[in-house]
């Protein structure tokens, strides 16, 4: 019985590892990714700049259902301004599908 539970802590430890590692990663090819796209020149990690901070998108959208499918949209097709202030967000219509899905769930990510 002992041994079970001993086995159960060692698989717990490696999964907690492995998700620790795996959002390393994710923040990491996000963060490639977004100063390759030139995200970061309107866009910082915790303030406003020319849009808003990464984090402020986060708690805007945290338990939206709709949030991955709207902020997709934006990335994709660009915005004209309004929901953050007047100032438009251009299409990044080049980006794949999966770059894109990689950027919003690390955004939505964001605490």
């Amino acid at each position: 019985m002992k041994s079970h539970w001993v086995g159960i802590a060692a698989v717990a430890t490696v999964l907690m590892f492995a998700g620790q590692a795996n959002a390393a990663m994710d923040a990491a090819a996000f963060k490639a990714l977004a100063k390759k796209k030139s995200c970061f020149n309107c866009h910082s990690m915790d303030r406003s700049l020319f849009g808003p901070s990464l984090r402020e998108i986060s708690r805007k959208y945290s338990g939206n259902a709709g949030a991955p499918a709207r902020l997709a949209g934006v990335i994709r097709n660009g915005s004209k301004g309004g929901v953050w202030g007047e100032v438009a967000m251009p299409a990044y219509a080049r980006l794949s599908d999966d770059d894109i899905k990689m950027m919003v769930q690390y955004i939505l990510s964001l605490k």
